[in-house]
C-alpha cells in the first residue's frame, strides 16, 4: 500500500512539473529591473508600458547622420527613404536614432527630476533605461526641416513631411511605432518610427505587433 502511495505521488509529481511554468511568477517576485526605478515588469515583460530591448553591438551599426547611427538594415533603407522625400520637396531631419542604455538612462532620469514627474508620468514619454526601441538601432526620430518648432511635438502631425511619411514610410518598411490610442499606453509619437524590413527586426518587434493585434 505505502509503495502504491509512493508511486502515486512521484507521478503527480511528475505532471506537475509538466505543466508548471515558474517564469511568470519569479517575475512577479523579482526585483525591479531597472535601478532607481521602483517598477515591476508585467508577466509580458512590459515595465510601466514599455517592452525590454537589448542593446545594438557596434559592429551593426552604421552612421546615417552627424552623431546618429542605426543598425545597417534599417539605415539602408532610412537614407533611401529620405533621398526620395527629399526628391519629393520634404527636408526629413534625424532627431535621435541608435541610443544606448547608458544615454537612455540619463535621459529618463535626468529629465524625469527636471521636470518633477513621477517614473509612470516620464514613462509615457520616454522608456526606461532596457526598455527603449531606440537601443535597438531600429528606431529613429524624425522631424521637418522646414518646420523646427514641431520637432518632438504632436503638431508634427501638422507637417507635409508627416503626410509624405503616413503616405510612403511602409515601402521602406518603416512603421509608427506608438499612435493615438496605442496598445502600450505611450503617449502619441507621430515622429518616432520603426524598421520592420528584417526578420530580425520582425522578431525583436513581434511583441509589440501582437499586442497591439
Amino acid at each position: 500500500m505505502g509503495v502504491a502511495v509512493g508511486t502515486g505521488s512521484l507521478l503527480l509529481s511528475v505532471a506537475l512539473a509538466a505543466v508548471w511554468r515558474p517564469g511568470p511568477l519569479k517575475r512577479l517576485f523579482a526585483p525591479p529591473p531597472v535601478d532607481g526605478l521602483n517598477a515591476r515588469a508585467g508577466l509580458d515583460g512590459r515595465l510601466l508600458g514599455h517592452f525590454p530591448y537589448g542593446e545594438l553591438p557596434a559592429s551593426k551599426r552604421v552612421a546615417i547622420a552627424a552623431g546618429f547611427s542605426l543598425h545597417r538594415d534599417a539605415a539602408e533603407a532610412f537614407l533611401e527613404l529620405q533621398r526620395d522625400a527629399a526628391t519629393s520637396g520634404h527636408e526629413l531631419i534625424v532627431l535621435s536614432a541608435y541610443r544606448s542604455h547608458k544615454l537612455q538612462n540619463e535621459l529618463f532620469f535626468d529629465v524625469k527630476s527636471d521636470r518633477n514627474q513621477s517614473a509612470r508620468e516620464r514613462a509615457m514619454v520616454s522608456a526606461p533605461p532596457g526598455f527603449s526601441e531606440h537601443s535597438t538601432g531600429f528606431a529613429i526620430d524624425l522631424g521637418d526641416g522646414l518646420a523646427p518648432a514641431t520637432n518632438l511635438s504632436p503638431e508634427f502631425e501638422q507637417t507635409p513631411a508627416f503626410a509624405w511619411l503616413k503616405a510612403n514610410a511602409a515601402r521602406y518598411h518603416f512603421t509608427l511605432s506608438f499612435p493615438r490610442g496605442n496598445s502600450q499606453g505611450v503617449s502619441y509619437e507621430p515622429w518616432h518610427w520603426r524598421f520592420e524590413g528584417s526578420a530580425e527586426a520582425l522578431q525583436i518587434f513581434e511583441p509589440a505587433q501582437r499586442l497591439a493585434r
